[in-house]
Order: structure tokens, then sequence, then C-alpha cells
């Protein structure tokens, strides 16, 4: 097998690629997921050649054979990364090499290949070099990025394939929430949880979200943005939302988040938030926090602000939460000032606008 760290990538342009006055026109309102580049990086995988015949090549449905093995037992994984725009003209990702990580302790649990942290690296780089005319400039709006990886051995078989397929696509995106709210609103469930110790909960795959959906459908019919778990255990410890990290803000100017036991996506925002909340003389501690508490100090006013963060969505204000046995707002309901001023940090390292004094940003070009 080959255990090689880099691959030249082979380029073929596509052919028909979007006019430029239909791309400056779909820039404009793109949406969150649904305008896609025109090309994509793949590479494959088999164990008897290892990782080979890296591309860029023209975005384009693959094709499968009705029994390829991701179809019937999900052995997938994914990651979600952003290219912004500099000041400058030039764009720059943040922190890339966290993803590549990431993504192969996902295909560790997964039982995949572990795609070498280079690799990765270099596909997302070359897939935006090659597209860097579909990055968004206007404010908010980024590159949005999806590698992958799934089985493809046709086979139905219980047992990890011995072939695989990473690809990357990208799409230019505008904000993660319709409307632009200053604040979500957060279903409690009680009927259903995300993940058990021992299972794949801090493994970013699909199953994972797949199993969260029924819980949002319930969220969504009760008038609420979004779904917050408890753990599987006592359903009584505040966990993550179907796609996103929680932090708590205290009225002594503290923050705290639930700890990575195994059960919780280890969130790069996440992480990114901690060490900016630091910089700035915060506290922050990573230790369990009970939905009876949150409801209790929320509505004695110790709790006065809350906020969900990720790649997608980066730092989103909880205005409420309710629940068959919960309801309450927290502050005003609108958010509040740590949460705003540890979001603007973030987004003004990510687009360029202050300095970069962790060497997160990978320029570009």
């Amino acid at each position: 097998m080959s255990t090689n760290d880099t691959l030249s990538f082979q380029f073929e342009r596509n052919a028909n690629p979007v006019e430029a006055t239909q791309r400056a026109a779909l820039l404009e309102n793109p949406g969150f997921g649904r305008v896609f580049t025109d090309h994509m990086a793949t590479i494959h995988y088999s164990d008897a050649r290892g990782w080979h015949d890296a591309k860029i090549c023209p975005r384009g449905p693959f094709s499968l054979d009705p029994a390829t093995l991701v179809l019937h037992y999900a052995q997938e994984i994914f990651e979600g990364m952003k290219a912004y725009r500099l000041p400058d003209g030039g764009a720059t990702l943040f922190r890339p090499d966290a993803n590549a990580r990431r993504f192969r302790n996902s295909a560790e649990r997964l039982a995949m290949p572990l795609l070498p942290e280079t690799l990765f690296v270099d596909s997302v780089r070359e897939l935006v070099r090659t597209d860097r005319d579909w990055i968004p400039s206007a404010d908010g709006s980024a590159l949005y990025l999806r590698p992958f990886m799934i089985a493809t051995e046709a086979v139905l078989g219980m047992k990890p394939s011995p072939e695989y397929l990473y690809c990357v696509v990208a799409t230019p995106v505008g904000g993660y929430f319709k409307g632009g709210a200053s604040a979500v609103t957060l279903w409690v469930s009680e009927d259903y949880t995300r993940a058990a110790p021992g299972g794949t909960g801090d493994a970013k795959c699909g199953g994972n979200y797949a199993a969260s959906l029924a819980a949002q459908a319930q969220a969504t019919r009760e008038g609420c943005d979004q779904v917050v778990f408890l753990d599987a255990v006592e359903r009584r410890w505040v966990e993550e939302l179907g796609g996103m990290n929680v932090f708590f803000v205290f009225n002594d100017g503290s923050i705290q988040t639930p700890p990575l036991t195994g059960t919780i996506l280890p969130g790069i925002t996440r992480a990114s938030l901690i060490t900016l909340a630091r910089d700035l003389g915060v506290t922050v501690r990573e230790e369990p926090y009970a939905i009876d508490q949150w409801q209790a100090d929320a509505k004695s006013g110790r709790l006065v602000e809350a906020f969900a963060c990720g790649t997608a969505a980066v730092v989103t204000s909880i205005g409420k939460v309710k629940g068959r046995n919960h309801e309450f707002t927290i502050g005003d309901g609108n958010g509040g000032p740590v949460t705003a001023r540890l979001k603007s940090a973030l987004l003004d390292i990510q687009n360029g606008r202050a300095p970069d004094h962790h060497g997160w940003l990978d320029r570009l070009f």
C-alpha cells in the first residue's frame, strides 16, 4: 500500500464553466449550499495502490453501482470549512490543518483509510485556487468547502470497504439562518439523543446528522430554529445542537461549554472561540451543564447569554429555549455583548481585518 503523503494533481478544466455575468449574479445572493463552483477535487484509494489518481476536474455526477457499500452501510465522513476573500483581493483558508486532523480522526473511527493531512490541505488549496473567481466578497459571505470520503466497493457485505473515493466540492454561501434573526430559539429534545458513549459522536459522519433529523423536524413543528440534545445516559446534561456546539455566558463574565468526552463533535470554531476568549481575559470552563440548571440560571439572571457556533453558522445567539418541561428566555432574547465581541473577533481574523496572532490563516493568493 502506498504511504506517500503528497500527490501531483492532474488538471482538467471545465470546458463549459459558468459565464462571468451569470456567476456574478449568483454571487449576489447564493443562499447556502445551493450554488456550486465549476470544479471539484478527487482522489481514489484502494488497499492495493493506496492513495492515487489525484485530480482537479469538472464538477459532475458520480457513477455508482447500486450495491456500493456507502449506500448500504453508511461508511462516509466529511468536513466543513471556508475560504475567505481578503480586503486586498486575495484569499485565505482558516485552520485547514485542524480540519485535516479531524478528518483523519473521523476516518479512524469509521474504519476508513487515513488521508495524509498534506493531501487533504493540498486538495482544498488547489480547488480554491482553480475556482478563485467564485469566492464572494460581500460581508458575511465565503466559499464553503465540503471535503468528504465514501466507501465505493460494490458488494453487499458488512465490512470495511477496500476502495474509497475522496472528493471536495465548493459552494459560495451567505448567512446560514434565513432572515438574519438576531437570536435563535431551541427545542429541547427529550425523545431523541444524538450520540452515546462509545458511539460516533466525536466523528463527523453523515449518520450523526441523519439521526438528528427527526428531532430537528420536531423542533420545526414546535416553531423552533434548532434542536438541542441532552446526553444519552442521564438525559440531563446539555451536549450540542444538531450541527453546532454551545456556550453559556454568566453574569460574572465567565463562559462555559460542555467538555469533549467522546459524544460531542470537537468543533474548530469552538476551539478557536475558547482561545480568543482567553486572549480577551475571559475565564473559560469546559464543564458539564444541566438543562434544569440552564433554565434556573436564565430565570435568576445568573446566565446572561448563550450562543451556538460552527463553521456554517459561525456564532449565533440563543434567545429562547423551549421543551415539554422547559421554557425560558435568555437575557432580553436578542443576544448580548460577549457573544457579539467574540463573533467580531473571530470574523475579523478570518476576513483579514485583524492580525492573526495564532497562525490560523493559510493564504492562497
